[in-house]
């Protein structure tokens, strides 16, 4: 709702800068740059490109998805993200796929091809679903990162590093954004700002705690109730049209993600 009339890039511009300050406030009153000072290059290099493809590319894909195809056109195709995490930690870590696995990654694409389905019926733009899967792939591929680094690095720490340099990438786009960043009003910065407080700074330093408590292949999963939440929300609040394919293929998306969850 703080976005319809703003640029996906520029929203995000200001939200990451706004989370950044935060997280800076509490790095100085908790100590934690210390230990960024005390990080290996290759350590700050993997969180750099985790930041990127979490908070500027995968972001970047999201609102973009969001802006042409809408809240509940849009959540059930990016919430395949565990799905591809899953994949990632096969390619590169070695584990293994169950058949589970597998019943759980068909229910995904039943998904993502009912959402397309309903596109084709309602002449909706086919970008929309492109940058739809484009976003959960950059999204665990951040993840991935961010689960290599949990181990070595706190919690609180990795959040906030991650967030600072989301913000150092997207700052190259700040000259071709500069008019419209001038335009934001104290509503549409405060909607903003409300969001990048609840999303990146809170949900952010709990989802990075809890996969270095338990690991992102069980973490992952179980963030598949947010498209539940996302798509009620938006069908109740912002007056996107319901549709049967549309909740069916909410229906399929989580309950791939949760099979996959127990496998």
């Amino acid at each position: 709702m703080g976005m319809k009339n703003k640029q996906a890039v520029s929203v995000n511009i200001v939200r990451l800068y706004f989370v950044s300050f935060l997280y800076a406030a509490i790095f100085l009153l908790t100590g934690s740059f210390e230990e960024i000072l005390s990080l290996s290059s290759k350590q700050l290099l993997i969180a750099f490109i985790s930041g990127q493809f979490g908070f500027v590319v995968g972001d970047y894909f999201f609102f973009n998805a969001l802006k042409i195809a809408g809240v509940s056109r849009t959540v059930p195709v990016t919430s395949s993200y565990p799905l591809w995490a899953i994949l990632w930690a096969v390619l590169f870590l070695g584990r293994s796929i169950t058949a589970q696995i597998i019943i759980g990654a068909l229910l995904i694409f039943a998904a993502i091809v009912l959402v397309r389905q309903t596109e084709e019926e309602e002449h909706t733009n086919p970008k929309g679903l492109i940058f739809a899967i484009l976003a959960p792939i950059s999204w665990s591929l951040a993840i991935t990162t961010l689960d290599y680094l949990s181990s070595q690095i706190s919690p609180l720490t990795l959040a906030g590093l991650r967030m600072m340099f989301a913000t150092v990438g997207i700052s190259f786009f700040i000259p071709r954004y500069k008019e419209e960043l001038k335009s934001f009003t104290l509503k549409e910065f405060g909607v903003v700002s409300a969001a990048a407080l609840f999303g990146l700074l809170i949900g952010q330093y709990a989802f990075v705690r809890a996969v270095g408590t338990i690991g992102s292949q069980i973490a992952t999963p179980i963030t598949a109730i947010n498209p539940i939440i996302s798509s009620t929300l938006a069908i109740a609040f912002l007056k996107e049209p319901p549709n049967r394919k549309i909740i069916l293929s909410l229906i399929l998306a989580v309950l791939g993600i949760v099979i996959i969850s127990l496998a």
